[in-house]
């Protein structure tokens, strides 16, 4: 089992870390996928096993209680700016797309399978966040907000906190629809650097142009456009928008689509994949 660092900092008092596919009891996403969501496909047996080895194997070496370990919180995630302070296990099923405490013994959660997991560690005031942010989760600011929910909760100060923004999807992979574009730009002021945009190629269109002359000026119909969004960048701008230190904010080089090998990715296996964790925590 390969759990990625966090590269938040050494701290005795800390458990983080992003997960990877390999190393599991699942079946159904190829043999021993580390499959830590309870998907349609998969059995709950199955899940409950591999998120047991992965919680111990993140704990490994930490000194912790054990009669009291680490509690996990998840939510039901649903592409929203909701973020939840929780100092105990929640009675109930949670909605939203973070999570915040500064209560030891809670281990939170952010599912993934191409959207980005975003933690935040406060290391003066021992707190932390830990956020899921796909392109409409980021068009919401969930970033921004859930440096403001640290504020709000803890005390926090944007200069203080050190985030890590984990394997997703990136530009190289990330092709959106203009609407999303549309979406950033109404938000953003540099939503321009967040896209790049590529004219798709015609071998045959190019070899014989005159076969698509129009009537309509310029005389060719124009070749259709590919759009990607840099999730990465959008979500990191949003943090040194409220402050948060560019020397203290780590991103990682992993595209979830493009390493696949390693990775869960929605939109390499069309939908049927599992799904990993980004978790922090606190002894």
């Amino acid at each position: 089992m390969q759990i990625l660092p966090t590269q938040l900092g050494e701290f005795p008092w800390l458990i983080s870390g992003f997960s990877s596919r390999s190393g599991g009891f699942s079946r159904v996403y190829r043999k021993g996928a580390l499959n830590l969501g309870f998907t349609k496909d998969d059995a709950k047996s199955a899940v409950e096993r591999n998120r047991a080895a992965f919680l111990s194997q993140l704990c490994a070496g930490h000194e912790a209680n054990e009669d009291a370990k680490p509690s996990l919180v998840t939510l039901r995630q649903i592409h929203s700016d909701i973020i939840h302070y929780v100092d105990s296990m929640p009675d109930s099923p949670l909605a939203g797309d973070g999570l915040i405490t500064n209560a030891p013994g809670l281990l939170l959660a952010i599912q993934t399978a191409d959207c980005l997991p975003i933690v935040l560690v406060d290391p003066k005031r021992r707190a932390v966040g830990v956020f899921h942010a796909g392109w409409r989760g980021t068009v919401k600011r969930i970033a921004e907000k859930g440096v403001g929910e640290m504020r709000r909760y803890f005390g926090s100060r944007a200069q203080d906190l050190r985030a890590a923004i984990g394997p997703g999807i990136h530009q190289c992979c990330y092709a959106v629809g203009q609407e999303v574009r549309d979406q950033f730009e109404s938000q953003f002021a540099y939503a321009d650097k967040l896209f790049r945009v590529v004219e798709e190629s015609d071998p045959v269109r190019e070899k014989y142009p005159m076969l698509f002359l129009t009537a309509r000026a310029p005389g060719h119909s124009e070749l259709p456009k590919k759009i990607y969004l840099d999730l990465v960048e959008a979500n990191r701008q949003q943090l040194l928008a409220v402050g948060v230190p560019a020397k203290s904010i780590k991103t990682s080089s992993l595209c979830t689509n493009c390493r696949n090998d390693l990775l869960f990715s929605y939109r390499a296996e069309n939908g049927k994949t599992g799904r990993m964790m980004g978790v922090a925590g606190i002894l």
